[in-house]
């Protein structure tokens, strides 16, 4: 049974990679896109620990990690909003700032 959680696990790992590549001309899919990995990874472990039986405090530590990267980037989000009027990848330029 694990060995079908762990194939579903790099299944969908891979769908969220090619989604990562196809949605990069909005910086909010590609946010929400990183955020499924952080939970793909996070459920990759859990599962390993919970069959190696190992201390779980680890996890916690991750998740903590992941939520402050998910609020690190939404800030950089409303920031980019702010000043640029969207989240369009091809409305940022170097030569604006």
């Amino acid at each position: 049974m694990v060995n079908f959680y762990l194939f579903f696990l790099s299944v969908s790992m891979v769908f969220v990679l090619v989604s990562y590549v196809l949605n990069r001309n909005h910086v909010l899919m590609m946010l929400i896109s990183l955020e499924f990995v952080g939970l793909v990874i996070f459920f990759f472990c859990y599962l390993k620990m919970v069959v190696l039986i190992e201390e779980q405090y680890f996890l916690m530590v991750y998740l903590s990690f992941c939520v402050c990267e998910g609020v690190i980037g939404l800030s950089l989000l409303v920031g980019m909003i702010r000043s640029h009027g969207s989240d369009f990848i091809s409305s940022l330029s170097l030569l604006k700032c």
